[in-house]
């Protein structure tokens, strides 16, 4: 089977599965419209061309490259990542410089999902509900995302680590889904 079958059964696998997550928690129009910009040219031929099936292939372009242009088409047309929510500081002593602003709670719960989903597709048969956290834990000293998110985030992810799935899909559909932001 060649490597664009595997990609496309991949991320088809990975929607599927973040899907689930978001009708669990009530977030039926992500659920379905999530992360389509991978069917899109620009990433799914780098998707493609790197597959290695246990890891993103954004980032062995990154290596090859030094950046990763599907990664930025991606990461800019999809509000469930962090690295989305980056603007200009309205701040005197950081005017010019770009800083996180926090998510809103419904990207947020489709984040949590999506990071689910990826543990799940990338650990295979040693996926764990701790799975999530541990990966964040190991990336969150260098991650630019806001204290108020970051937190959050953190919260949830222990929450699944410790509680599983339904105790934290109901936390989370009751405090980042029902809630208006």
């Amino acid at each position: 089977m060649g490597k664009v079958w595997k990609h496309f059964k991949t991320i088809t696998y990975h929607r599927i599965l973040v899907a689930r997550g978001c009708f669990r928690v009530g977030l039926y129009r992500q659920g379905l419209l999530h992360d389509l910009s991978k069917y899109s040219p620009t990433e799914f031929g780098v998707g493609a061309r790197y597959y290695q099936g246990n890891r993103s292939p954004n980032d062995a372009e990154r290596e090859a490259f030094g950046f990763s242009e599907s990664w930025m088409h991606h990461k800019g047309r999809n509000r469930h990542h962090f690295e989305y929510w980056l603007d200009y500081s309205d701040d005197p002593e950081k005017k010019g410089c770009m800083v996180p602003v926090p998510m809103p709670d419904r990207y947020l719960a489709e984040m949590i999902m999506d990071r689910i989903a990826a543990s799940r597709v990338y650990k295979g048969s040693a996926y764990t509900d701790a799975a999530p956290l541990e990966y964040y834990l190991q990336r969150k000293d260098h991650e630019l995302i806001h204290p108020d998110t970051a937190q959050t985030l953190e919260r949830m992810l222990r929450m699944l680590a410790k509680e599983g799935e339904k105790a934290t899909f109901a936390c989370i559909r009751r405090e980042l889904v029902k809630k208006k932001r």
